[in-house]
């Protein structure tokens, strides 16, 4: 093979950028485009059609987390809840299986793009799917199977700060670690959504103890959690009412808009002698998360001069038309839906907690990738011309900066919150209308559902959905 120093430096230049692109790792999004028209108009169908012909290309193995909880919030909005279920517990699983290999990788996967491990999804999506899994099987009328899952989603939560301790861990014993790494802090400790649910449940058995306690916890949700329920604390007098044996319960969950998608930020940063300073970067990343010494690093031997950029992945909340939420009985009563849980507002407080790993990993790797790359630059362009060793500098800087895309990946299909009514009929059927209303009062869909039977003494509970 010729020595480097005889080839054309345009021919070089045009290998090294080929080698950059071949090595670019940025998350494909393509298969998404104009599936928020498909979720507007309810069309389920394609869009879980358009999900299923772009899971090869779209969703490799390390991406197949992503792929069950994409299909099985689709085929749970669609209705088919046993399908969805399969899908939701191959999801879970996956989760648990890829965070534990991740652990034992965590000490080397600093050098490592996270893009090029297996998803092992957001606290909030491994919170909430148990929430839907239980939505499954209430409506699959599997009560049993509904308690498991209301009390896993109580489990999680509870693990939540230490499952992610244990990554800081690992992660403070790699070779590459200049520092100690810290989680941030999470005050997400109860679902309304899920005590919610568990009071529906113990009510059904009659166990109005355990369903006081459930309404109290999600009293506490709003004093503890002020983050998380930035909205009025609904009215749940209604849930722990007695009625008379021939009035029937009808509970009403409206879910709207879509849980935030995960964005890019680009940061630059530059050392100055034994330290990498990053001005500015570490409080607008990481804002009430921000930890002592972030924004300037002690870096023992880098010397001064060098400059790199890096991708920060944030969440960016999903506008929703929906203003207010509306069900209407046909010769009956109507009510006004409270807001119960903010999905979107949970989804990013619990990424909070990632964020200064992902921030102090990700500067760890950059730093390290480019001062590696200086080196080899030096050596490559010892003896060139400065025509040659200009395009060689330039194609491994590109070569590096395409290596350091965020994790952009994240389920696409949770909605951004859940709404709740409760009204009381006489027994028998009813034509029902659930009405969403955009700004201005405006109708933007009236979900009819015609025949619904009440029954005194039966858990009726009624979802709806406009993921706009």
């Amino acid at each position: 093979m010729c020595p480097v120093r005889n080839r054309p430096p345009i021919l070089l230049a045009a290998a090294l950028l080929c080698a950059a692109g071949c090595a670019s790792l940025r998350t494909d999004k393509s298969h998404y485009a104009g599936m928020d028209r498909m979720l507007e108009r309810a069309d389920y169908p394609a869009a879980i059609a358009r999900i299923e012909s772009a899971r090869e290309k779209a969703y490799t193995q390390k991406d197949r987390v992503v792929y069950y909880l994409d299909m099985g919030m689709l085929y749970h909005w669609n209705g088919d809840y046993a399908r969805s279920n399969e899908l939701l517990e191959k999801a879970e699983r996956g989760i648990e299986e890829n965070f534990t290999r991740s652990l034992s990788r965590s000490a080397s996967s600093l050098i490592l793009n996270d893009n090029v491990l297996a998803y092992a999804g957001e606290d909030y999506e491994d919170v909430y799917l148990n929430a839907f899994k239980a939505l499954n099987y209430l409506a699959l009328g599997q009560t049993d199977e509904a308690f498991v899952e209301v009390r896993r989603i109580d489990q999680k939560l509870a693990q939540l700060e230490s499952r992610n301790a244990r990554v800081a861990r690992k992660l403070s014993e790699a070779e590459e670690a200049g520092r100690e790494f810290v989680p941030g802090k999470s005050c997400f400790q109860q679902s309304a959504f899920g005590r919610y649910l568990g009071l529906l449940l113990y009510r059904n058995e009659g166990k109005w103890d355990d369903t006081r306690i459930d309404r109290d916890y999600i009293g506490k949700a709003w004093k503890l959690q002020p983050d998380i329920y930035t909205f009025p604390e609904p009215d749940l007098t209604p849930a722990l009412q007695r009625l008379p044996a021939t009035k029937a319960r009808l509970n009403i969950v409206a879910f709207s808009g879509l849980a935030p998608d995960k964005k890019a930020s680009t940061f630059y940063i530059h050392t100055e002698e034994e330290l990498v300073v990053l001005a500015g970067t570490s409080e607008n990343y990481l804002g009430k998360q921000d930890l002592d010494g972030l924004s300037v690093i002690p870096w023992p031997g880098v010397a001064a001069g060098y400059h790199f950029k890096i991708q920060l992945p944030y969440m960016e909340r999903h506008p929703s038309a929906v203003e207010r939420i509306e069900v209407v009985v046909a010769g009956g009563p109507q009510a006004l839906l409270e807001p119960l849980e903010s999905l979107e507002n949970a989804a990013i407080e619990t990424f909070g907690i990632r964020k200064p790993l992902i921030y102090l990993k990700t500067v760890t790797r950059a730093v390290s990738k480019g001062l590696a790359s200086e080196q080899a630059k030096q050596q490559m362009t010892e003896n060139m011309d400065g025509g040659m060793a200009f395009f060689t500098r330039l194609a491994a800087d590109l070569m590096v900066d395409q290596t350091e895309n965020a994790d952009l990946r994240v389920s696409r299909f949770f909605p951004a919150k859940a709404s709740i009514a409760e009204i009381h009929l006489d027994e028998g059927s009813y034509d029902i209308a659930i009405n969403y209303y955009g700004r201005g009062g405006n109708l933007l869909r009236s979900d009819m559902r015609t025949g619904v039977r009440v029954v005194a003494g039966e858990l009726h509970l009624l979802e709806s959905a406009l993921l706009n």
